[in-house]
């Protein structure tokens, strides 16, 4: 399978923002993954075993009623960041002392081996993702046979204000070009994944001022483009931008507070059996018949 990187994506840039990005769930992560639970209530299959990729970024609120949902399942929680594993093992560890603990499996901080898993829920990650055809493999390969992926990521439209701005003011653009959901399930698709659902949806957050907009972006993310600025803006470049977010073109509301759009995706699909190629005369035994009937009637983890 050939791997397309996103061409706008600065993997320089994407690597180090990976290990300085804070330990902690921005808001808008959890709020996501509150909306990815209430997802889950179409889907039928109980996981015996589950993985949460990048739960620390992703929300640790929403890890813990996942663990609620699921408590006699297993858990591997996957962090690639020293500081986030801690972080993971502080908040999501349960404690040895409490007897409501002991019959429980601990949580595994590590990645899943292959076909290990009937669930792995990734939030908020893929956008951030240089090569995110390769990332969808090892969901793919975690995954046991009739295993399903639960994502959710950030869309095309997502701060559409402030890209504007930028493109008003000639600067370069704001933030690299984000994947819509169609390309998304097209790369599901190649990697192996059946039946994929997509769907989207915008949040309009406002603000009072531009410092908070800018804010609660730094906790977001970071402009990765390659064609960013290349160095440090001076404190005139600081204020222009300030200045410019608090204009009509940035988006301010008839309430006067600052608006910005995040285009969210969701997406899930789950992993099927392997298809058996029939040539112009295939022959399989009455035990390959049976078993390759048993995967079709039960591959599918949908109501």
């Amino acid at each position: 399978m050939s791997t397309q990187r996103p061409p706008t994506l600065d993997a320089i840039a994407t690597d180090r923002w990976q290990r300085i990005a804070p330990a902690t769930s921005p808001w808008l992560h959890e709020e996501v993954a509150q909306r990815m639970l209430d997802r889950l209530q179409w889907i039928k299959l109980k996981p015996q075993a589950w993985a949460n990729w990048g739960a620390v970024r992703g929300g640790l609120q929403a890890h813990r009623r996942l663990a609620d949902s699921y408590p006699n399942a297993s858990c591997f929680v996957v962090e690639a960041q020293g500081k986030r594993v801690q972080e993971a093992i502080k908040n999501i560890a349960k404690p040895w002392w409490n007897p409501k603990h002991w019959g429980a499996p601990a949580a595994r901080f590590e990645a899943p081996p292959p076909a290990a898993v009937d669930m792995l829920w990734a939030n908020m990650a893929l956008h951030e993702a240089v090569d995110p055809q390769a990332l969808l493999a090892q969901w793919h390969q975690a995954l046991k046979v009739g295993g399903f992926l639960m994502f959710s990521c950030l869309g095309p439209d997502t701060t559409r204000e402030l890209r504007e701005v930028y493109r008003a003011l000639g600067w370069p653009p704001a933030g690299h070009q984000l994947t819509d959901m169609h390309d998304w399930g097209d790369m599901l698709v190649q990697t192996g994944f059946a039946e994929p659902v997509m769907d989207m949806e915008r949040i309009t957050l406002t603000y009072e001022t531009p410092q908070r907009l800018l804010r609660e972006l730094r906790e977001l993310g970071r402009n990765l483009h390659p064609g960013r600025f290349p160095g440090l803006r001076g404190r005139a470049w600081h204020e222009a931008l300030l200045d410019a977010l608090a204009r009509p073109l940035a988006g301010t509301g008839p309430d006067g507070r600052l608006r910005l759009t995040f285009e969210i995706i969701y997406g899930h699909a789950f992993k099927p059996g392997p298809r058996i190629a029939m040539t112009a005369q295939t022959v399989l035994s009455l035990d390959e018949m049976r078993l390759n009937l048993r995967q079709r009637k039960s591959v599918g983890p949908y109501a």
